[in-house]
């Protein structure tokens, strides 16, 4: 299980890398293409504040990625969890403001993180 838990981290890492390399670097290109329902028009002046949300979003995965370099195994199963917590938070917001589609990509990924390490 703890291997199993360790490869789902790092998945919700890698996507909000993902995130990260999307929203600040691709964002008034590949953006176009992705959000196809937003005017072209709208990419070149929220460059900066997408930019600041694809920072956040490599916060948190510097914040799951450091849980692979704590040897105690209570505090990187706390730091686990604060992240993931925050990642799910964040999935659950957006869903609601802003996709549904938001919840699986983000959210429930992190939900059943959270759940396997409290039950591990």
């Amino acid at each position: 299980m703890e291997i199993g838990i360790k490869i789902l981290i790092g998945f919700v890492a890698f996507l909000h890398l993902y995130f990260l390399w999307f929203e600040m670097f691709a964002w008034t290109t590949k953006g176009r293409k992705v959000f196809r329902n937003f005017p072209p028009d709208l990419f070149e002046p929220t460059k900066s504040m997408a930019a600041n949300q694809g920072l956040y979003n490599g916060f948190l995965a510097a914040g799951l990625i450091w849980t692979y370099f704590i040897q105690d195994p209570i505090w990187s199963t706390n730091i686990a969890l604060f992240f993931l917590s925050c990642v799910a938070i964040a999935g659950i917001y957006g869903a609601w403001s802003v996709s549904k589609k938001i919840f699986f990509i983000q959210a429930l990924p992190a939900l059943i993180g959270i759940l396997l390490l409290l039950i591990q």
